[in-house]
């Protein structure tokens, strides 16, 4: 080999016959603009995050700054594509999950003197009312220097109570019950594995979105 011939030059040149770019993702790294934010959550945020683990303690996950197009979902129609783009740049401050299946159970706001403004208020009407067409109790906290963890505790006991109250009485038609979270005919299927097997069951239609079923 020719002193002045560069080894690594030779395994890049074969490399590259088989897709493989070695300079590629160094290079690609040098360029794009991301960086890591150092105000992921706000002091004021914070300062709630600490004071609701204190008043969930080993209850209830939270997650913070959950969008809401990873919480809900809108059941396929011509409008939906519409509906999604509405939620899709939102989210909720903070979401309790149940611990064993992260299931949303309660979502919560932290409201500070921002939203006061008209456009603030406009928001805050939205999301109100996509938390409550979806069925999922939502609870809103003005923002102060201190709080009470009885108070919040308090607070989060009773909504995610009355969660379980919101849950509506759909009545079903024997021959093609509707999906009571959705509101559209269900599908027949059949179980292809576990302990059901084999068996017919109705489907929501927009599944794996919608796991709601109704067994015969």
């Amino acid at each position: 080999m020719p002193a002045n011939e560069n080894p690594q030059g030779c395994l890049t040149a074969i490399l590259k016959i088989f897709g493989i770019d070695l300079g590629a993702t160094s290079q690609s790294n040098k360029t794009l603009p991301y960086r890591l934010r150092d105000d992921f959550l706000s002091p004021a945020e914070f300062s709630f995050y600490c004071v609701l683990k204190k008043a969930v303690q080993e209850e209830f996950t939270i997650c913070t700054k959950v969008n809401l197009s990873d919480l809900f979902f809108v059941p396929r129609s011509k409008e939906s594509r519409s509906f999604l783009n509405k939620i899709d740049r939102k989210h909720v401050d903070f979401l309790l999950c149940e611990v064993a299946t992260m299931r949303p159970l309660l979502g919560v706001e932290l409201d500070d003197a921002s939203h006061s403004r008209k456009d603030r208020i406009e928001r805050d009407q939205f999301v109100d009312s996509v938390f409550e067409a979806a069925s999922l109790t939502l609870l809103r906290v003005p923002a102060a220097k201190t709080y009470r963890v009885s108070d919040i505790a308090g607070s989060i006991q009773q909504k995610v109570a009355s969660q379980t109250s919101l849950k509506a009485e759909f009545k079903r038609k024997p021959e093609k019950p509707i999906c009571p979270k959705c509101e559209t005919p269900m599908v027949l299927r059949t179980a292809k594995k576990g302990n059901q097997q084999g068996q017919k069951f109705w489907g929501c239609h927009n599944y794996p979105k919608c796991r709601e079923v109704i067994r015969p």
